[in-house]
């Protein structure tokens, strides 16, 4: 029989693309094991050592390069510090912008909120002193509509029979009578002034004792007139008027005693034929330009 010869194949070789891994991995392996090698004898190493030596000739020989690269990165790191800047001064001045306007608002409300300390600083002084009626107690107001014009004799109040108050209430300022509630709402009020046609208090001059009815001048102006004093009495320049108060208690005075109305303007005159004199008086409240005011509600309620 003849022999049939039977070919085996060749080995194959690895292929390249696997020895080329296989290689990098072998020279990442020994970089890694040097490194470790260097990084050890460098620790234990005296600091005046070969090693060190070496590492001092290396720093020195890429201290150039070092440099170069400086120069070559430092406009892109300015470019980036700039940019990053004017991020923040941006963020920064809106930040600022907002607490600005928050703090404009803040001081237009203590602003105005100091516009009416001194009316309500005359109210507490009054309430303290002597000359604030016995029996009563005030309810504090803000004024929230003063009068539209020369020919309106009413202001409305920010508090209403809520707070307590009453039609007929007496209004005063801290410098003195305002007028008469004559219309309550719940959180609101209506007060007639002094100077409405038809309005009547009875007074007293505080100097001479002589009580008359204070109306408004038929003249207008924002002036009063004292009237029912005859031409026997004695009246001055200067004198100050205060309500007259009750006198009966079948018929209670809507107005307690001693509330300050006003002052004598000019020295009272009369014609020969006149019967009364003419006594006029300025009002001691700013009926035209009020920020608070008082609504005096008895501490006894009224049978």
């Amino acid at each position: 029989m003849l022999a049939s010869s039977v070919q085996r194949s060749k080995s194959t070789p690895y292929p390249s693309k696997a020895r080329s891994a296989l290689i990098r991995r072998a020279v990442v392996v020994v970089l890694v094991l040097v490194a470790l090698t260097l990084v050890t004898i460098s620790f234990r190493s005296p600091t005046s050592g070969a090693l060190h030596s070496v590492q001092g000739a290396g720093s020195t020989a890429l201290r150039p390069f070092q440099i170069a690269a400086t120069r070559v990165a430092q406009p892109f790191r300015d470019a980036y510090d700039y940019v990053h800047g004017l991020a923040s001064v941006k963020a920064e001045n809106k930040r600022l912008r907002k607490q600005n306007a928050a703090l404009r608002a803040s001081a237009l409300i203590a602003a105005a909120k100091l516009a009416k300390y001194p009316d309500y600083a005359k109210l507490l002084h009054l309430e303290r002193s002597s000359r604030f009626p016995d029996g009563y107690r005030p309810i504090n107001a803000d004024v929230i509509s003063n009068p539209g014009g020369p020919f309106a004799h009413t202001l409305t109040i920010g508090v209403g029979s809520s707070s307590g108050v009453r039609m007929n209430s007496p209004v005063v300022s801290g410098d003195g009578l305002v007028g008469i509630v004559s219309n309550v709402f719940p959180d609101a009020a209506s007060v007639t002034l002094l100077t409405n046609p038809g309005y009547y208090v009875e007074a007293r001059d505080l100097t001479t004792g002589v009580r008359g009815g204070v109306v408004p001048s038929p003249a207008g102006g924002g002036t009063l007139v004292l009237s029912g004093v005859e031409k026997t009495k004695v009246v001055k320049k200067g004198d100050e008027l205060v309500t007259n108060g009750t006198h009966s208690a079948r018929f209670p005075d809507l107005y307690p005693y001693g509330i300050p109305i006003g002052r004598v303007a000019a020295k009272p005159g009369a014609t020969d034929t006149a019967v009364f004199l003419q006594v006029q008086v300025q009002p001691f409240a700013n009926l035209g330009s009020l920020d608070a005011v008082a609504v005096l509600v008895p501490k006894k309620s009224r049978r």
